[in-house]
């Protein structure tokens, strides 16, 4: 009988902190990721084209080669799913790293955990997309959830709007992981209000800790980037004092 056992995922890490190698790729092989290190992103580019892992993590500030560049290096030679891992927490960056290709962003100081969830998350992901089996012993994704002119699929980690721009069609929503569990935690019960600490529950997974405004932030990005589609998009309240709620129309 063929084998047909999965082989376990590579991923890189690229980051000029010694430590922060040290230590995620010891949480990484736990986990049984095979680990590739890279301290500076001017060595990781050649290594990363010619032999691409199954995921990339790219601190931003590094000196040489920062991993904006790296990034947009690498996309002009291969498709390798990017996380961005930095001390950078601005809407600036993030978008601009979202608009490169990245697909998600975590900022430092962050739980070793919480990066595993979301290379876990980002793999699936990009497992959907070439069709490609899951890993030995991941879970299948969620079913598609529809809620009026929302549509999720968790499979594919797409997001459509109907209506897009006041039209009759649907536009597409790049969401990171982050806000994709956010919204799917809103959407599963339209009209049910989510605290904010379910809301972080439902996000992060994780003890590690956020504050309120960090949720906040994070609705705040949802609603500008539904409004890019849809300017008049106002599926998502605010309960002051209690939390948020999706409203299906």
């Amino acid at each position: 009988m063929p084998d047909t056992a999965i082989a376990a995922p590579v991923i890189a890490l690229v980051d000029d902190d010694r430590n922060i190698l040290t230590s995620v790729s010891i949480a990484l092989q736990a986990e049984g990721f095979v680990v590739r290190l890279y301290s500076d992103g001017a060595a990781a580019l050649k290594a990363l084209v010619e032999t691409p892992p199954d995921l990339a993590v790219l601190d931003i500030k590094m000196p040489r080669l920062d991993g904006m560049e790296l990034l947009r290096r690498l996309r002009d030679k291969v498709d390798v799913p990017v996380i961005f891992l930095t001390s950078k927490d601005t809407e600036i960056d993030e978008a601009l790293g979202l608009a490169m290709g990245a697909d998600d962003y975590i900022g430092k100081p962050f739980s070793q955990r919480l990066l595993i969830e979301r290379i876990r998350a980002v793999l699936r992901r990009a497992a959907s997309r070439k069709g490609l089996p899951l890993a030995d012993g991941e879970a299948a994704p969620a079913p598609a959830i529809v809620r009026g002119r929302l549509a999720m699929d968790p499979a594919r980690h797409r997001v459509t709007w109907g209506n897009a721009a006041g039209g009759d069609g649907k536009g597409d929503v790049a969401l990171t992981v982050t806000e994709f569990l956010i919204l799917e935690a809103l959407a599963a019960r339209p009209g049910f209000v989510k605290s904010r600490d379910q809301l972080m529950d439902a996000a992060y997974q994780d003890d590690v800790y956020v504050d309120d405004r960090t949720i906040d932030s994070h609705i705040k990005r949802l609603r500008k980037k539904f409004r890019v589609v849809d300017p008049g998009f106002k599926a998502i309240e605010t309960l002051y004092g209690v939390g948020y709620r999706f409203n299906e129309d």
